[in-house]
């Protein structure tokens, strides 16, 4: 289906082709932009409300400045569609998000004009004052511009940022896109400081009736700029109590203003271009502007899906039997299980409630689950912390936002030895939101920690079981629960739950001459592919281990006693991971195998759909049989 863009987009390959429009013509841009988005994303999918939300921003920042020289940071990405759209990927963009099409998200490799790669939040502020300070330092007229939402500015890095931006003299310009929204409400006292901004109509009038009169009074000698704005900030200091936070870190604050206005913005941006040194621009805008429904509701319009763009219907698919749950909602649900039973257990995550089904516990149990803003180190040590005082806390954390705590993990954590449980959502392959999202690591780095215990479960029982075993009182160190995004594999899954000796796997089916040692949701693959392979005469072994560290060591000594020829199987790296652990072993046992590691190959994987990703690197179940086939052929051949 071929979308064709409106009369004026269809001529902007670049934003040399928008600076040949006049002012006026920008908002019909707006409207032939804002409805592109629309067209595409209701038929190919990706993130949607978002990049509604900022169409008007986007137009004015390519009309006023000069990119790609002047340099736009995009925090996060969702919002740079209409930033994609006006640099050269408009034909193009129907393959957002798919495999081997354009990213989801600003990518150096992908433009000239994606200044920075993006896809966590919260980075834009660094580095774009890294690049302002370099720009300096090279004798350059370069601009730099941080595009940041209110969502991602309670992310610690944010505000490291504009410490260091407020004492330097770095001519950058933040521009803080306030919707009130992250992918759920955003929640916290910056959220209430902005909201005292925004409807402080006494102040905002006041200082539009200050500013008209000063402009009517000559700047001289004995009324200087200078004095004006310390006019200014008396004035925000007396009608507002917290409206110089921006300004108390140097930062020079204008706004707020319609983010929706686009003659608005360029006017304020042509002159903010003017002013040097670190400055910030409040706009306010409504996510999923131009689309009622995702205006009324931001959070299922963050990334709907495909859809109907005139009904609204979201298209999901239709199945006659019954279907397996996705692993979020599982862990959703079980947690409330258990705290019904277990008063101290208790609830964490950094602004994913809805995604990793926090929020069932949080309607049920508002008191007894929090959503801590998009904080990630915030939440692990803030865990710790009631861990100390006897609550079992389990901190969901998607397995990609997890590094961002690496330390605290560590430190606050790991070393005290306190049994806060982290359960790591969207482990392994994510999908098409691709390189910055994959939970690629977590096992390598959890399992090199000292105390540390790292499980996956291959199936939703053994989820629950695992989430049953770490909150019980005998279990003392912090554990690691990671599963994968998207869907399990048993339709009935509500079993009864049962303990789980910590660092022991099962045998799930004996076999001669090779044997498959599977961690987690792969299990399943490996299962398949030994389906597969009865065709071929070939009998493979399978132990599901359950557990990486501690490894079942017993079941190890049993697989390596009898088998000459191993394929372990992961969703996480090959380099340090479930499979290394096993090479570990073997060399400390001194046994003698031919190994083949399966997994997450030691290169940057891109975007597509999980079976694309998984098949690409391996360990699918076609690549696991593959495996089997190439190992027992080599034997053959040898005999």
């Amino acid at each position: 289906m071929e979308i064709a863009p409106g009369p004026l987009l269809q001529n902007i390959q670049s934003p040399a082709d928008l600076k040949k429009l006049s002012k006026e013509q920008l908002l019909q841009v707006c409207d032939e932009l804002r409805q592109y988005i629309i067209d595409v994303v209701s038929v190919h999918g990706g993130h949607f409300g978002a990049s509604l939300g900022v169409v008007e921003l986007s137009v004015a920042l390519h009309y006023v400045f000069n990119t790609p020289y002047d340099q736009l940071v995009w925090d996060v990405g969702h919002q740079a569609y209409g930033h994609k759209i006006l640099t050269g990927r408009r034909d193009n963009f129907f393959t957002n998000r798919k495999y081997n099409g354009i990213s989801g998200f600003p990518r150096r490799a992908e433009s000239e004009y994606d200044s920075f790669g993006v896809g966590h939040s919260s980075t834009s502020i660094s580095a774009a004052l890294g690049m302002a300070l370099a720009a300096k330092y090279k004798g350059e007229d370069r601009k730099s511009v941080a595009i940041i939402g209110d969502g991602a500015m309670t992310a610690g890095l944010a505000f490291e940022g504009m410490n260091h931006a407020g004492v330097s003299d770095a001519d950058m310009l933040i521009i803080l896109n306030d919707n009130c929204m992250s992918i759920d409400q955003n929640v916290g006292a910056l959220k209430e400081y902005l909201t005292d901004i925004t409807t402080s109509h006494t102040y905002n009038k006041f200082k539009d009736d200050i500013w008209h009169a000063l402009g009517k009074l000559p700047v001289g000698k004995r009324f200087t700029r200078e004095m004006a704005s310390k006019l200014e900030h008396s004035i925000k200091g007396f009608v507002s109590k917290s409206s110089n936070l921006f300004e108390a870190l140097n930062l020079r604050y204008f706004g707020p203003i319609d983010g929706h206005n686009v003659s608005k913005l360029v006017d304020i941006l042509q002159d903010l271009k003017k002013i040097p040194g670190p400055k910030l621009l409040h706009i306010l805008t409504v996510k999923g502007k131009g689309y009622t429904l995702a205006e009324q509701d931001q959070t299922k319009w963050h990334a709907p899906g495909l859809f109907d763009k005139i009904t609204g219907e979201i298209y999901k698919k239709k199945y006659e039997l019954p279907q397996p749950p996705k692993y979020q909602d599982v862990f959703g649900h079980t947690i409330i299980e258990l705290a019904e039973k277990n008063d101290k257990i208790f609830g964490i995550t950094p602004a994913m409630p809805t995604g990793s089904s926090l929020k069932f516990m949080m309607d049920k149990m508002p008191d007894r689950a929090l959503d801590v803003g998009i904080c990630e180190q915030h939440a692990v040590t803030l865990s710790a912390g009631m861990a100390t005082q006897g609550l079992r806390i389990f901190c969901n954390i998607y397995s990609s936002f997890m590094q961002r705590a690496y330390d605290q993990v560590v430190h606050d954590v790991a070393i005290q030895n306190l049994p806060v449980v982290f359960c790591l959502d969207r482990a392994g392959l994510v999908g098409e939101d691709g390189a910055t999202h994959h939970g690629a690591y977590d096992i390598a780095y959890m399992r090199c920690i000292p105390n540390m215990i790292v499980s996956a479960p291959m199936n939703e029982s053994e989820l629950r079981n695992l989430m049953y075993t770490a909150q019980l009182e005998t279990t003392a160190s912090p554990f690691v629960i990671r599963y994968p995004r998207g869907e399990g594999v048993m339709p009935e899954w509500r079993k009864e739950m049962q303990e789980i000796k910590i660092g022991t796997g099962r045998k799930l089916k004996d076999g001669a001459d090779i044997a498959i040692l599977s961690f987690g949701h792969p299990g399943n693959f490996a299962a398949a592919a030994i389906r597969d392979l009865r065709t071929d005469g070939l009998n493979p072994a399978h132990y599901d281990m359950r557990f990486a560290k501690p490894l079942d060591e017993a079941l190890l000594h049993e697989v390596f006693s009898k088998f000459s020829k191993i394929i372990t199987v992961e969703d996480g790296t090959v380099k340090g991971g479930f499979g290394s652990a096993v090479l570990e072993f073997m060399v400390a046992n001194h046994y003698h195998a031919e190994v083949q590691i399966l997994g997450i190959p030691d290169h940057i994987i891109e975007h597509g759909t999980c079976r694309e990703l998984q098949k690409e690197a391996g360990y699918d179940a076609a690549g696991i049989a593959d495996t089997v086939r190439k190992m027992m052929s080599a034997a053959i051949r040898v005999l």
